[in-house]
C-alpha cells in the first residue's frame, strides 16, 4: 500500500507540471529513439551484406591479391597485382588442388557503353564462361559465351537488364553492337532483372571473356580475382589450403605470415563482416546514449527545482507524520517515472522511425532491406531509462527528504 500511495504521489506532481514534465523526458527520448533506430538498421545491413555473402554460394572461395589488411598498414598491400596466369593454370591443376571443382578469373573496371546515340557508364566483369552458372547468371535473351569465345578473345557481351533498357529501350539487343573503350561488342545475352546479389548489381554490369577485357579494355595481364568452387562443403576448408600451398609454392613464399594473396571462404567473408557491424553499430549506439546522460543532467536539474518550488508541500506532509524516507521515495519515483515514459516513447518512436527508413532503403535503394525490431536494445532502452532517472534521481530525492519541516513550513 505504502508504494502504491507514493506512486500515486508522483504521478499527481508529475501531472501538475505537464509541460516541465514533457520537456525534462525530451532527452531520454531522443536517446533511446537514436539506439533502437541505430541498432535497427545496424541489423538490417548486418543481414543484407550476409545474404549477400551467402548469395555467392557455401562452395564458393574468393582469392584475392596482396596481403590482408590486418592493420591500417597493411592497406597498400592489398592493392597488388600477384595474381598472374601461371597461378591460374596451376590451380586450374587436379593434381594440386583435388578438392577444387573448378577456378574462375575475374578482372573488373568501369567503362562507357555506347550505341548509337544513348551512353551508359557500366562496371565490366571480365570472366570464364563458367561466372555464369557459379552465380546463377542465366540469361533471359540469348546465350552466354562460351570457352572457345575466352580462347579466341572474342569481342561479345553478356548485359544486365537495365543496361539493355537504358541503351536498347524496347528494341531488340542480341545480335546489337555496343561501343567500350572504342572497340564494337556484340551482344549474345541479356540477364534477367535480379538487383543486388552477392555485392554487385548484375543489372547494371556488361559480361565479357575475361582475355578480351585484359587485352582491349584494360590491359593488364593480372587478375582482379579468382573465385573457385570447392567439390563439396565436407572438403571447403580442405580446399582453401590446397589453394594456400598451391600459390605459396608457385610464389616461393615458405613463411604463410608473408602470403602476398588471400583466400576466403564464404564462412569467413561472413565472420569478418559480422564483426566489423556488430562492433559499427555498438560504436554508433554509445554516442547515441551521450544523450541518455545529457537527459539524466537534465531530470536531476528539473527534479532540484521542483524540490525547491514544492518546499511548502514537503514540510506540511512531513508535519502530517511522512518521513525523510517517504519524501525520498516519493521524490526517486518521480525521477524514474520520467525516464521510464521517455524510454517507452522512444522505443515507439525509434521503432516507427526504423520501419520508415525501411521502407524508404527498399524504395529508393532498390535493396532487399529486412525490418528488425532489436528486442534486446528495446528492454535495454527501458533498463537504461530507470536507472538513469534512479542514478540521477538520487540527489534531488535526497535534498528534498533533509528539510526540515519547520522551514519548509516557513518557505516563502
Amino acid at each position: 500500500m505504502i508504494w502504491q500511495h507514493t506512486l500515486k504521489t508522483a504521478l499527481r506532481g508529475l501531472k501538475t507540471h505537464k509541460s516541465r514534465s514533457l520537456l525534462t523526458i525530451l532527452g531520454i527520448v531522443i536517446g533511446i529513439t537514436s539506439i533502437i533506430l541505430i541498432m535497427s538498421l545496424g541489423r538490417g545491413a548486418q543481414d543484407l551484406i550476409l545474404s549477400q555473402i551467402q548469395g555467392m554460394g557455401s562452395l564458393t572461395i574468393a582469392i584475392l591479391p596482396g596481403r590482408e589488411a590486418k592493420s591500417p598498414t597493411d592497406v597498400a598491400q592489398t592493392l597488388s597485382d600477384s595474381l598472374k596466369e601461371k597461378d591460374l593454370r596451376l590451380l586450374e591443376n587436379k593434381a594440386n588442388v583435388p578438392d577444387v571443382k573448378e577456378i574462375i578469373p575475374v578482372v573488373f573496371g568501369a567503362e562507357t557503353a555506347t550505341y548509337q546515340s544513348e551512353i551508359y557508364h557500366l562496371t565490366i566483369f571480365g570472366s570464364g564462361a563458367s561466372m555464369i552458372n557459379v552465380f546463377d547468371l542465366h540469361p533471359s535473351e540469348g546465350e552466354s559465351f562460351s570457352e572457345e569465345d575466352v580462347r579466341a578473345r572474342a569481342e561479345v557481351v553478356v548485359i544486365g537488364s537495365k543496361v539493355k533498357e537504358k541503351l536498347f529501350g524496347t528494341d531488340v539487343a542480341i545480335g546489337q553492337k555496343i561501343r567500350l573503350k572504342g572497340r564494337n561488342f556484340r551482344v549474345v545475352a541479356v540477364l534477367p532483372q535480379q538487383g543486388q546479389s552477392s555485392f554487385v548489381n548484375f543489372d547494371e554490369v556488361a559480361i565479357v571473356p575475361y582475355t578480351t577485357a585484359q587485352q582491349y579494355l584494360f590491359g593488364i595481364k593480372y587478375y582482379n580475382r579468382l573465385i573457385a568452387q570447392a567439390t563439396s562443403e565436407k572438403y571447403l576448408n580442405q580446399a582453401a589450403a590446397e589453394i594456400k600451398e598451391t600459390l605459396r609454392q608457385s610464389h616461393n613464399i615458405t613463411d604463410p605470415d608473408k602470403d602476398d594473396f588471400n583466400v576466403q571462404t564464404q564462412a569467413d567473408i561472413a565472420s569478418r563482416m559480422k564483426s566489423v557491424t556488430t562492433v559499427l553499430t555498438l560504436f554508433l549506439t554509445a554516442v547515441a546514449a551521450i544523450s541518455l546522460m545529457v537527459g539524466g543532467v537534465g531530470i536531476m536539474n528539473i527534479m532540484l527545482v521542483s524540490v525547491t518550488e514544492r518546499t511548502r508541500e514537503i514540510g506540511l506532509r512531513k508535519a502530517l507524520g511522512a518521513t525523510n524516507k517517504n519524501i525520498m521515495y516519493q521524490f526517486l519515483t518521480e525521477a524514474v517515472t520520467l525516464t521510464v515514459i521517455g524510454g517507452a516513447v522512444g522505443i515507439l518512436l525509434g521503432s516507427v522511425f526504423s520501419l520508415i527508413a525501411s521502407i524508404l532503403i527498399i524504395k529508393f535503394g532498390g535493396l532487399a532491406w529486412s525490418f528488425t525490431f532489436p528486442w534486446s536494445a528495446a528492454i535495454l532502452g527501458i533498463g537504461v531509462s530507470a536507472v538513469v532517472g534512479l542514478v540521477f534521481g538520487i540527489y534531488p530525492a535526497r535534498q528534498a527528504s533533509m528539510k526540515s519541516p519547520m522551514e519548509a513550513l516557513r518557505y516563502e
